[in-house]
């Protein structure tokens, strides 16, 4: 609840600063009256329309789990994101509109070395709250937060490439540069937006996270112990900054329920010093089967059936398969 909390603080000055940055760009385009500059001020609207969506997304997902959402509210942030992405392509095609009808109907251009030292400094802003964003989405696992960094960090390039190109214009006084920036960075936006809709589309789909999975796996092989025979039927869920993972485990047929219960305490133990205290689980345990023997390296086992022959090394396939494993000579 603490880390949901600060996630709210944070965006909500991302909030207020998008304000106070709009405001700038937008006094940046009347100075100049730049179809480039106009640009930034556009993506400046949607600033503000993601920040306080983004605000709202994280207030609801810090809400504790009732008896209608059994889960929590975390997939909010994934409606959250799907609709900043949504915003910033509806802007970026706005942005293209009027780029191409300013490079067939060009007006004046004025005062640019003014423009650019204004939206340099919304630059500057820009990047170190979109930094600020970043590492508290990734700490707190949060959708929202990491989808709000990126869009600001995509922000400050775009004005930062726009900056420059409005210098080339200055000093070449070539105006139909000014259309030809604005398109370049409306694709940039256009771009920008279908990333975000695509991994919001793929949270609310449950899709799976291969990294997440393959550092997972990382962990679980570098410190698997020995009564963790075999693991499978691993799954992890996204659900804003809670990670809900179920997965089988299997242990010596021979322990008790206590016993098999410090083997999950172990694995549970392990996963959220790896990957933080948001992580919720669900363990099932099987007790290990004959054909198992071939591939448990605990030796000193006093049921053994058949000698240790290979110890099979877990993968992202094979722990999210929902079968036990076992040597191939064994399968059929």
């Amino acid at each position: 609840m603490q880390a949901a909390q600060k996630n709210i603080r944070i965006q909500l000055w991302v909030a207020i600063l998008a304000v106070v940055l709009l405001a700038i760009k937008v006094v940046a385009y009347y100075i100049t009256n730049s179809v480039a500059v106009l640009t930034d001020a556009m993506e400046g609207i949607v600033n503000i329309v993601a920040g306080f969506i983004g605000l709202y997304s994280l207030t609801v997902s810090a809400k504790p789990r009732d008896e209608d959402h059994p889960y929590g509210h975390g997939k909010v942030e994934f409606v959250s994101a799907g609709l900043e992405g949504t915003m910033i392509l509806i802007a970026g095609g706005v942005i293209l509109f009027q780029a191409v009808h300013n490079l067939i109907f060009p007006e004046p251009i004025k005062e640019l070395d003014k423009g650019v030292i204004l939206i340099c400094a919304t630059a500057v802003a820009n990047y170190v709250m979109g930094l600020i964003c970043l590492r508290a989405g990734r700490r707190n696992n949060s959708i929202a937060l990491q989808s709000s960094g990126k869009h600001l960090h995509s922000d400050t390039y775009s004005t930062i490439g726009l900056s420059l190109g409005l210098l080339v214009v200055y000093y070449t006084r070539l105006q139909w540069l000014d259309s030809a920036i604005a398109i370049v960075f409306a694709g940039i936006i256009l771009l920008t937006g279908y990333r975000i809709m695509r991994r919001s589309l793929a949270g609310i789909m449950d899709e799976t996270d291969r990294s997440l999975l393959e550092e997972m796996v990382e962990t679980l092989n570098k410190h698997r112990q020995v009564n963790w025979i075999d693991l499978h039927n691993l799954r992890i869920i996204k659900y804003g900054h809670i990670l809900h993972l179920d997965c089988h485990l299997t242990v010596p047929w021979y322990l008790n329920i206590h016993e098999a219960h410090l083997e999950i305490d172990e694995l549970t133990a392990l996963v959220r010093d790896r990957f933080g205290v948001s992580v919720e689980f669900f363990v099932h345990t099987d007790g290990c089967l004959e054909f198992q023997c071939r591939i448990c390296n605990k030796f000193e086992c006093p049921v053994r059936q058949h000698p240790f022959e290979k110890k099979l090394a877990w993968t992202v396939k094979n722990i999210s398969s929902d079968k036990k494993h076992r040597l191939e000579k064994d399968d059929g």
